[in-house]
């Protein structure tokens, strides 16, 4: 196998070349199970570690390797290998991790195009849409979306669906498909480049494990049952795990998502609201809130009908939501470096009494 063939090629010119690896092996993390790692190179299938000192030196989640990260490692025999670096990153798709306030959870990483999908019979859900489409734009990801289950609904349903999204979401493709008829995929298999790196994502049970399978040409990953009483399968990825597709493309399948909390540290929100922020700088104050102020712009085009009511609610959701978070990790890196302070001082004065 050839670097190549895992989406070399793909990564810019200026980040191929990395101090301090000179000495180590290239490969790809194509799978992880909690933090021991499956990766590919040149020389084959690796299961492999990180060092003492990346483990001690981490500051948070995103200093670990996750599935699609290129790193400089150290094999040995028995098909074993110790990473030892993280080579940069062109992208990082990212999210609020559940249930832990203020840390991130890795989606996947140096991701060319990431795939949205929902089931058009239950799980459509514009708003949720809008919230994948953040952490694409924030991660630099260019999103398409993918309707998935259109078997399930007639011609006139499925049409009132993809409509509906054109006036809140432009400039973003749309593609329907059925895993069981195999309507779409030839439009879908036509944006899928060699070399290039794919990533799905969605809820459970929207069909992207039968998805992957039918791009594969083999059953790659196990699928549920459909369920009878909810019409959604079953939930059977576990994991995140990357895949070589049979034109050269590489493909990522991530569990179902329940909850996508914003984490969005640069323009995310700015693209997928692009409406909102060009209407905002009209606003009177330049820290309009577009709640009450006087003279905003927003709430006059939202009063007048030209703003969707829903993308405006949902925007100001998460909004909240991204400043909550920032101001979460800031209060805990306030208190990491209180506590490192605590800790040095303590040192220090121990260090005075044993002399003495």
């Amino acid at each position: 196998m050839l670097l190549e063939d895992l989406g070399y090629l793909a990564i810019p010119e200026k980040l191929r070349t990395n101090p301090g690896t000179e000495n180590l092996e290239t490969g790809r993390v194509v799978a992880e199970h909690k933090e021991r790692y499956i990766v590919l190179s040149t020389n084959g299938e690796f299961e492999a570690e990180i060092t003492g000192n990346m483990r001690f030196t981490a500051r948070s989640r995103e200093d670990f390797p996750a599935v699609g990260d290129w790193v400089g490692l150290m094999t040995y025999d028995a098909g074993f290998a110790i990473i030892h670096k993280i080579l940069p990153r062109y992208s990082l798709i990212k999210r609020q991790a559940v249930d832990q306030s203020g840390e991130i959870q890795i989606i996947a990483a140096n991701i060319d195009v990431a795939f949205i999908i929902q089931a058009v019979d239950r799980d459509f859900n514009i708003n949720r849409l809008e919230r994948y489409l953040t952490i694409c734009h924030s991660a630099k990801v260019n999103p398409v979306i993918i309707l998935s289950k259109t078997d399930l609904i007639d011609a006139r349903q499925l049409n009132e669906i993809t409509e509906g999204i054109r006036p809140r979401i432009e400039n973003v493709p749309v593609i329907a498909v059925s895993n069981e008829t195999k309507n779409g995929y030839s439009d879908l298999n036509k944006m899928i480049e060699k070399g290039k790196t794919y990533c799905m994502l969605g809820s459970s049970g929207v069909g992207k494990s039968t998805l992957l399978n039918n791009l594969a040409g083999s059953e790659r990953m196990k699928t549920g049952n459909i369920s009878q009483s909810t019409n959604k399968g079953k939930h059977v990825t576990s994991h995140r795990q990357l895949f070589i597709l049979e034109g050269g493309g590489l493909l990522i399948d991530n569990p179902g998502m329940r909850e996508v909390g914003i984490a969005d540290t640069s323009n995310g929100l700015e693209i997928t609201f692009d409406k909102i922020f060009d209407l905002s700088k009209n606003c009177r104050f330049a820290d309009c809130r577009h709640i009450n102020e006087t003279g905003c712009a927003v709430l006059e085009a939202l009063k007048n009908g030209e703003l969707d009511s829903n993308t405006y609610h949902n925007f100001l959701k998460m909004e909240r939501e991204k400043t909550h978070f920032a101001s979460t990790v800031a209060e805990k890196r306030k208190r990491e470096k209180e506590f490192g302070k605590i800790l040095k001082d303590y040192y220090k004065k121990d260090i005075k009494q044993k002399r003495h």
